[in-house]
């Protein structure tokens, strides 16, 4: 999964930097980007798409890149999405967390590309390239992944005790089944998406 990394590093660049995102399809919360700059290409857990992983194997996962990379996070919630709309809000979550990234590395950047799951072009100053599937083919770009996941599913977990009734803690703000029926039972919260249809 370091095809992508290796190939611009052998063109000389010196940061490559993997960039997803968790939330574009719920129904509440917020939408969360990571980004990611490995400092090891070895990790004892599985490193891979975060939809493929179980929770277990993510958090375990979650903590390892932690310690192995430099990363940055990007958050924008649910009012921003109403008025700005999800893809703009997931653009916006995307160069914020590539953005928090540049500041931790400082004046230590040197050449950086970044590398994007899906279809995406990133307004950062720096050159972009947009991977489809890139969180199952990059391991930078999975590594966003997970964190973007786990720290999304974190916030759910804590709105779940916020707004109960609705089963944040079970669908994380997916249109479930039994999330449209707490819908129609209790009414949207604050956290909902109030552009989203809840049909």
């Amino acid at each position: 999964m370091l095809y992508f990394e290796h190939k611009l590093k052998k063109q000389g660049i010196k940061c490559v930097i993997g960039v997803d995102e968790a939330g574009r399809g719920p129904l509440a919360g917020p939408v969360v980007a990571a980004a990611v700059l490995l400092k090891a290409n070895r990790f004892r857990n599985r490193i891979d798409d975060s939809k493929k992983l179980t929770p277990l194997a993510r958090e375990r996962a979650f903590f390892e890149i932690i310690d192995k990379c430099v990363f940055g996070v990007g958050i924008v919630n649910e009012k921003a999405i109403d008025r700005i709309n999800i893809l703009q809000a997931t653009r916006l979550a995307m160069e914020q967390a590539v953005a928090v990234l540049l500041d931790k590395l400082g004046r230590r950047r040197g050449s950086i590309h970044i590398i994007v799951d899906g279809n995406m072009g990133l307004d950062t100053g720096y050159a972009s390239t947009p991977i489809i599937n890139g969180d199952a083919r990059s391991k930078s770009i999975a590594s966003a992944s997970i964190l973007a996941k786990v720290i999304r599913d974190q916030i759910m977990d804590f709105y779940d005790g916020v707004y109960p009734g609705y089963g944040f803690i079970k669908h994380k703000g997916y249109p479930t089944r039994a999330h449209v029926g707490a819908i129609r039972r209790l009414g949207v919260s604050p956290i909902h998406r109030k552009s989203f249809s809840f049909d």
